[in-house]
Formats: structure tokens, C-alpha cells, sequence
């Protein structure tokens, strides 16, 4: 009989996972498996009765649909969601103002960034044509692609859309939102702001939305309908000759790093998650600011959260957040618990619970000191949460458009998927790597391998340092940079 290793992440967990897997027979925390375990899922560590709790990571993961006997594989077929369609929320509490401190820093970082007038650095030095409306993007890909840049300008690139027509109401003023937030992140040395001409999102309007952040040598705006193509090569030469020559030595505490994880596995909240929340502690202490999103998949891990959170008017917009996602489910008569994907099942996750505890690993221990509208500025250090779905395109955007100038995407399965803003790659697990080194940039699967936490860290440290600083990432390589804008409501 051979021994597998375990992996209980609380003493409390009657769950444990097999970061490799087992046999039939095999022992592992002191019992047998009963039958063949896929890697990176759980087994149950002492008897677990029908309907009663399952435990991981310290929290309930769901509920025994059956009785299940210690060693046997838990996944699907015993197990089910805690979740139903009320709100049982965590109230506000005086336990919750104590929770988490934000640790001291041990040493002053910095990475060699680009200044800017009247705001953070960037850690790009691109140039950016933002259409107001979708059926200018062919055009605007033409022009790029006739247009030579300067040499100083790292990038210059069209954040193609389709909306910004045939929108009404708070449908239309989402869009207009979360492209002024785009205009204003630290990474464009320029934006050119560019509409067709009889759109509902009037150019004015956005205009309007990126004055005061922006200083005024950094974005221009033409209409095309009134404009002829000479003036869009001209107006992006103004913004080429404004921009900064060449990177300086800038603090990491003028850093916004966010934190995002698609195609998740078993393995998510084991190692890349729980790495990236290492690092988030650790920008928070320099003074910088950790960005995170996908609300509804917080669902099942508000306990968590609220336990962070010191005030009360960001306890209060949480919550209004957080309902508001639900509201948006019931709207669309969709369950809050449908939720995890096919992949992330096959992976090892079962319920939404546990999809949420192991992703809200990614946001380390500090204060949760900020709730962020959609596409609204970041507002100074420490960690923010900014409205935006679990779906990655989405919520990608919408850490840009909150001004995240690099962002640590953690996954399982691997996706090749970058946003407008360089898009660091985690692997869960050494595999992935190796099957798609095109995709990961940072392997995370070391530490089922030996790697202590402390090297690990150390080195995810040094991977984003070294990307503020100009490393490129594998989607920049490939020029992939995604936005997509989160819609609710009627296309006219």
C-alpha cells in the first residue's frame, strides 16, 4: 500500500486534498482511499454524515449529500452547495473592525517606470486610441496599422469594443464609465478619444468623463464625421512628442497590481492563489495598491471578506455590492450557485463555496480599505475591491479601468487571454507550464515540488518587479490585449 501525501490547509478541514491523486488503497491522513482519486481533489478525512458540513480552508464548503465514510473521494456525487436564493449575509460586527493589519514593510522596492504629470507612473509607455462607438474599430485598426510610431512608445493600441450605439440609461452610462476609466490608467502616455460622430456616447461626454484626471497634454478627441485621417496621424504624433522619453527609477508603493484567476483547479487554492495573496500583503505594505473583482464569485465567501473590512461605509458598499450581483442573477432568472464551470468540476472544485474561498486567497490578509464603482479611479494604497462579474474579459477591463497597471491572472487549466495591460500568467500546477510555456509566465506548481513559500514569493516578487520595469509578458508578446465591456441592458 502506498502513502500519499495530503495537503489540510486548516486543522479544522475534514476535506483534504491529493495534490497528485491515489489508488484504490492507498493510505493517506492515517485512512485508505476507497476508490481511485483524481489529482487535485479531496477525500474526507474522518466520517462526514448526511447534511453535514464539509470543511476546507478553515470555512463550510458545502454539505454531505450522503453519508461519506473517511478515504472516500468527495466531489459531485456526495457533496452539494450550501447556497440557495436567500441572502444570508454576514452582519456588521466589532470582530470584523479587528481583523486584518496591514503588515510593515521589510525593505523599500522600486522598478523603473514611466512619470506622468498629475499622476502615478506607468509601467507602459503606450499610446492608446479609444473608440466611443463599435463600428469604428476596423478604421481605427487601419490607421494603426499605417502609423509609425516613435520609438519611445512601447505600444500602441485600439481597444476595440461594440458598444457606445443603441444604448439607453444606466446600460449606456457603463460604457461611457468604464472607458474614461481605460483613458485615465497610468500605462497610456497618450489616448486619443475618438467618435464617429451621431453615437449615443458623444464624444463630449467622454471627454468630459477624463478631464481633471488626465492632464491635458495626455489625451485629444476628434470625431470622424467632421474630421479627415490626416488629423488622427497628426493628433497621435502630439501625443508620441508628449509622452516621457525614458523610464525612471520609481517606489513600488506608486504600483496598482490586480488579481484575477481563470480556469481555476484544485489546485488554485493551494498554491497560485494563496502565492499571489503572499505578494498582495506585501504590495500593500510597500504602500501600493492590490485591485481585485468578480463579485459573484465572493458568493459563499463574504464571512471572509467582511472579516476584513474596518469601516462601516465600506462594509455598507460591499454588501450593496454584493446584492447587487445577486439582484442581477434573480433579474436574469439564473441561480447565484451555478457556478463552477465544467473545467473547474473536472479540476477538482465542487461548489461555488469552495470556488470562492480558494479565490479570495489571491487578496492575501491586509484591509480591505475601498468598494470601487465601475470604472472608478483607485483611491490611494491597499485593497480595493472594484465592481465587475467573474467572467475574465470583464473583469479584466475592469481592473484596468480602475487604473491596475500590471495584473496577476492565476489558472489552472491555462488560458492564452491577456488584457490591455500586461497580463502576468500563473500556472497552478508545473504541467500547465510545461504544455503552454507560449501562455504561463510564472509556474506556481513548484511548490507541490519543494519550493518553500518564502522562494516562491521572492520570486513572483522579482517577476513583477522585472515587468514594471519592462518585461514583456507572453500576451504582449503575441500583442494579444483584450477589453470587454459588462452590459445590462436593451440594444435598440
Amino acid at each position: 500500500m502506498r502513502s500519499r501525501d495530503a495537503i489540510r490547509l486548516n486543522a479544522a478541514d475534514n476535506a483534504v486534498v491529493l495534490p497528485h491523486g491515489g489508488d484504490a488503497g492507498d493510505a493517506a491522513v492515517g485512512v485508505s482511499l476507497l476508490c481511485d482519486v483524481p489529482p487535485g481533489h479531496k477525500i474526507a478525512a474522518a466520517s462526514i454524515s448526511e447534511g453535514g458540513a464539509i470543511v476546507k480552508y478553515g470555512r463550510k464548503i458545502g454539505v454531505a449529500s450522503s453519508d461519506i465514510r473517511p478515504g472516500e473521494w468527495i466531489h459531485e456525487h456526495n457533496m452539494r452547495t450550501r447556497l440557495g436564493g436567500g441572502d444570508e449575509l454576514p452582519e456588521w460586527n466589532a470582530a470584523a473592525r479587528s481583523g486584518a493589519e496591514t503588515k510593515s514593510a521589510d525593505e523599500r522596492k522600486f522598478f523603473m517606470g514611466y512619470r506622468r504629470e498629475g499622476g502615478p507612473p506607468g509601467v507602459r509607455n503606450d499610446l492608446w486610441i479609444i473608440p466611443t462607438v463599435g463600428c469604428i474599430n476596423g478604421e481605427m485598426r487601419s490607421v494603426v496599422s499605417g502609423y509609425a510610431a516613435p520609438g519611445w512608445i512601447t505600444s500602441v493600441k485600439v481597444l476595440e469594443h461594440p458598444y457606445g450605439c443603441s444604448q439607453l440609461g444606466g446600460d449606456l452610462t457603463m460604457t461611457r464609465r468604464i472607458l474614461a476609466g481605460l483613458a485615465v490608467n497610468p500605462n497610456a502616455a497618450g489616448v486619443l478619444l475618438v467618435g464617429l460622430g451621431c453615437e449615443n456616447l458623444e464624444i463630449s461626454t467622454l471627454v468630459e468623463g477624463v478631464r481633471g484626471y488626465l492632464h491635458p497634454s495626455r489625451f485629444r478627441s476628434l470625431a470622424l464625421q467632421s474630421s479627415s485621417a490626416d488629423d488622427i496621424g497628426r493628433l497621435l504624433g502630439e501625443l508620441a512628442e508628449s509622452a516621457p522619453r525614458e523610464r525612471v527609477s520609481c517606489e513600488a508603493s506608486k504600483l496598482c497590481v490586480s488579481v484575477k484567476c481563470g480556469g481555476s483547479d484544485g489546485y488554485s487554492g493551494l498554491t497560485a492563489n494563496p502565492l499571489v495573496g503572499r505578494f498582495a500583503d506585501r504590495l500593500v505594505s510597500w504602500g501600493g495598491a492590490l485591485l481585485c473583482t468578480e463579485i459573484p464569485e465572493m458568493f459563499g465567501a463574504e464571512e471572509e471578506i467582511v472579516g476584513r473590512i474596518r469601516e462601516k461605509s465600506v462594509y455598507d458598499s460591499f454588501i450593496a455590492m454584493d446584492m447587487w450581483f445577486r439582484g442581477y442573477f434573480r433579474r436574469h432568472g439564473q441561480p447565484i450557485y451555478e457556478n463552477p464551470s465544467p473545467g473547474n468540476r473536472a479540476g477538482g472544485i465542487t461548489t461555488l463555496e469552495e470556488k470562492s474561498l480558494g479565490a479570495v486567497e489571491k487578496i492575501g490578509s491586509s484591509p480591505i480599505t475601498a468598494i470601487l464603482e465601475y470604472g472608478e479611479p483607485k483611491r490611494g494604497g491597499g485593497v480595493q475591491i472594484t465592481f465587475g462579474p467573474g467572467n475574465d474579459p470583464v473583469s479584466c477591463t475592469a481592473l484596468a479601468g480602475s487604473g491596475a497597471q500590471i495584473i496577476l491572472f492565476t489558472t489552472g487549466r491555462g488560458t492564452p487571454f491577456g488584457s490591455v495591460v500586461p497580463t502576468i500568467k500563473i500556472s497552478t500546477n508545473s504541467g500547465l507550464a510545461r504544455r503552454h510555456p507560449d501562455w504561463i509566465d510564472f509556474d506556481a506548481g513548484a511548490l507541490l515540488n519543494g519550493e518553500s513559500w518564502n522562494e516562491a514569493a521572492e520570486r513572483l516578487t522579482d517577476c513583477v518587479l522585472r515587468v514594471a520595469s519592462g518585461e514583456r509578458t507572453k500576451n504582449e508578446k503575441k500583442n494579444i490585449a483584450e477589453i470587454a465591456i459588462f452590459k445590462d441592458g436593451v440594444t435598440l
